[in-house]
Formats: structure tokens, sequence, C-alpha cells
């Protein structure tokens, strides 16, 4: 089969099909109950006059075929500049045709354009093919953090 793969930055005309990749994605991880995000949060997010998060769009042809998410955090200790991956999705059948590794590619090339020296990002544990694909890149993992989260109540009742 030819494909027509292409990768590029997201425009707002992106954003329906961004947010149905993520509701698979958040199938795919067995997440999907956690999934509430809207088209008017990615919109704000993208593209709004607050924005913070950078995105792409893969496509094959004129079918969306994967994204990603990304922005820029800061590590106090080492002193970095980095960029934070939220997601790296691609669509069940184009898997294992490198559009994964294009897509990382390209968020490499723009934190190193924007002065940032490291990508970090997040794997659930039971993704081997993941943790495989990354680990190939020469990335590393961290076993020694827990990631914790501060949502709802717990949250209103901390920025009271």
């Amino acid at each position: 089969m030819t494909y027509q793969l292409t990768v590029r930055e997201a425009k707002s005309a992106d954003v329906p099909a961004i947010a149905l990749l993520i509701r698979e994605f958040a199938e795919f991880e067995k997440l999907a109950e956690w999934c509430e995000v809207t088209e008017t949060d990615l919109r704000e997010a993208i593209f709004g006059k607050r924005r913070f998060v950078q995105a792409l769009v893969a496509m094959d042809g004129v079918r969306y075929v994967g994204y990603a998410l990304y922005f820029p955090v800061f590590k106090s200790f080492r002193g970095e500049r980095s960029i934070f991956l939220e997601d790296l999705y691609v669509t069940p059948d184009l898997r294992g045709n490198g559009l994964g590794f294009v897509m990382l590619r390209e968020v490499a090339k723009y934190a190193k354009e924007q002065g940032f020296t490291r990508l970090d990002w997040q794997a659930l544990k039971w993704n081997e093919a993941a943790i495989n694909f990354y680990k190939n890149l020469g990335a590393e993992t961290d076993d020694e953090n827990f990631d914790f989260r501060l949502r709802g109540a717990a949250f209103q009742k901390l920025s009271e």
C-alpha cells in the first residue's frame, strides 16, 4: 500500500480532528474515562489569546493519522529549557511506518531551533512498543519519580 504521509503544524481547522484523535488515543491507553477535552479547550490552548501548546498533525493524503502536542517547561536542578511532549499518537494502521519518528523529530527540531536542550515525555508501563521505540532513540527512563496530579475539588481547595 502506498501512503502520502505528511507532518505539519496544526491549523485552527484541524482542531475537530485532533479532538477525535485524542479520544482515540485515550481509548488505546485504556484511559477513555479520563478524556474530557473539548474542541474549545484545544482551540484555546493551541490558538487562543493565552495559548501555551504547540501541535503537529500527521496526514495520509486528506486523512488525519496522528498528532503531537507539546509545550515548554524549565528543569530547575539542571537549569535546562525543555519541551514536554504531552501526546504523540499514530493511528494503529500506520504504526511501524516511521511516522512517530518523523513527528518526534519535528518536535526535536522545533525545540533545538527555539533554544531548548531536551525533550521529556511519559509512556505507560504496559506500552512496551512505545518504550522500546523511545529507548532505541536513546531516551532514558526515570524510575525515581512519581507523577502527581491535583484536580477537581482538591485543586480548588488548594488554590483558594
